[in-house]
C-alpha cells in the first residue's frame, strides 16, 4: 500500500518507491502531455473525505490481515463492535466519511472473512464510504504483481458478491501495481471491469500506474471510462521541495484528470512535533502537506489520508486509546488534522 516508514528510518518499501518516483519524475513531461479525457464519472470527487485503516505490517501480509486495534480471533460480533467505535472516532475526531481497507486472498478466502467483513459492515452501517483494495503479500511476493491469480479472482468473486448491492462500498482491484507497465496494468483493470460488469463503474477505483504515482495513463484509456482513479503522493519522495514545487509535482501526476481522481494515499510525519498550520518554507514536509491539501481543495479532489490508524507508524494521525475491547482514538497532531479538514472543504487556511 503506502510507502511511509513505520519508524523514522527508511524501509525497503520506501527505497523501492523512490525508484518508481525517479522514473515518474523523468517521464513527467510525457505524463502531463498525455490525453486524459476518456470519461469522467463526476466533475469532482470531494465526497470522499477519508483515512486508511491499516495492519501494523503496512497491509503486506502472507496471512490474515489484522487491522490495528482488532484481533483475528475476534468473532464477527466483536469485530463489528470494535470497528464501529473506531469508525465513529474517525468521524468525531477528523470529520471523515470514508475509510480505505485492505483485503488479500488469505483473509477473504479463509475462515477470518466471516469476521473481517464486519469491519466493512460497521463502516457502511454508519454511512461511511468504504474503499476495499487488494494488497499483495510480503517477502518474495512483494513485487508489484498479483501474487496468485488462482486466488485473486475467487477473492474478488467473494467480495463483489457480498457487497455489490451496498452502494457505499467501492472496489479497488489492486494497490500500487508497480510490477506492470502502464499498458499491462490498464489491461488488468479492463479485465476486472469486464469480469464484474454488473458493478457500476462509479463504484470502482482504478489505481494509477506504478506506485499509483500517476493517473494520466489510466485516465486516457477509454476501456476504463466512468471509473474513479486513485493517486498516491508522498512527501518523502523528495529530500526537499518548495511549496510551489510540490504543487507542480502533484499536478503533473494528475494531468487534466482531477474530476475523476481521489488521492487515496498521502501522508507525512504526525508524531514528530511538526506544525502544519504555520508556513515553514525550510521544512520539506510542511511545504508538502500545505501544498497538497491546498491543491486537493482547489481542484475539488477527494483525499484519503495514510494512515488514519496504524499502530507504531509516525505518519498515523490517530492512535488507539482506551481498553482493547472498547477502543477509541486520539489525534496525534491537531495541525495535521486541521490540514485534512482544509482539504475536505472545512477549516482555516495556513497562517502566514
Amino acid at each position: 500500500m503506502r510507502k511511509s516508514p513505520a519508524t523514522a528510518s527508511l524501509s525497503p518499501r520506501v527505497r523501492a518507491a523512490l525508484v518508481a518516483v525517479a522514473v515518474a519524475a523523468v517521464s513527467g513531461t510525457t505524463l502531463a502531455a498525455t490525453p486524459a479525457s476518456a470519461a469522467a464519472p463526476a466533475t469532482d470527487t470531494t465526497q470522499f473525505k477519508g483515512v486508511n485503516w491499516a495492519d501494523p505490517r503496512d497491509n503486506f501480509a502472507d496471512d490474515y490481515l489484522q487491522l490495528s486495534g482488532l484481533k483475528t480471533t475476534d468473532s464477527y460480533k466483536q469485530t463489528y463492535a470494535k470497528a464501529s467505535r473506531i469508525i465513529a472516532a474517525f468521524r468525531a475526531n477528523l470529520g471523515a466519511n470514508t475509510v480505505r481497507l485492505p483485503i488479500n486472498p488469505y483473509t477473504v478466502n479463509g475462515a477470518y472473512w466471516k469476521s473481517y467483513r464486519g469491519v466493512i459492515d460497521a463502516a457502511s452501517d454508519q454511512g461511511f464510504k468504504v474503499i476495499v483494495s487488494y494488497w499483495e503479500g510480503t517477502g518474495a511476493q512483494k513485487d508489484g504483481f498479483i501474487d496468485d491469480e488462482a486466488a485473486y479472482w475467487p477473492m474478488w468473486n467473494t467480495v463483489v458478491k457480498a457487497f455489490k448491492n451496498d452502494k457505499r462500498v467501492y472496489f479497488e482491484p489492486m494497490n500500487e501495481p508497480h510490477g506492470y507497465t502502464d499498458a499491462q496494468w490498464a489491461d488488468i483493470a479492463a479485465k476486472w471491469l469486464s469480469t464484474y460488469s454488473t458493478v457500476p463503474r462509479n463504484r470502482v477505483f482504478v489505481s494509477g500506474a506504478g506506485y499509483n504515482d500517476h493517473v494520466t495513463s489510466v485516465c486516457a484509456d477509454p476501456r476504463l471510462k466512468g471509473t474513479y482513479l486513485s493517486l498516491h503522493h508522498y512527501g518523502f519522495w523528495k529530500d526537499f521541495a518548495t511549496y510551489d514545487q510540490w504543487v507542480a509535482d502533484l499536478k503533473v501526476r494528475i494531468g487534466d484528470c482531477a474530476g475523476r481522481t481521489v488521492a487515496d494515499e498521502f501522508g507525512a510525519p504526525m508524531t514528530t512535533g511538526l506544525n502544519y498550520d504555520v508556513k515553514t518554507p525550510d521544512d520539506n514536509f510542511v511545504n508538502y502537506v500545505q501544498a497538497v491539501t491546498d491543491t486537493f481543495r482547489k481542484l475539488k479532489m477527494g483525499s484519503v489520508y495514510w494512515p488514519g490508524l496504524r499502530t507504531d507508524d509516525i505518519y498515523s494521525v490517530q492512535k488507539l486509546v482506551g481498553p482493547a475491547d472498547r477502543p477509541w482514538l486520539a489525534t496525534t497532531n491537531q495541525s495535521g488534522a486541521d490540514r485534512l479538514a482544509w482539504a475536505w472543504g472545512r477549516g482555516k487556511p495556513v497562517k502566514n
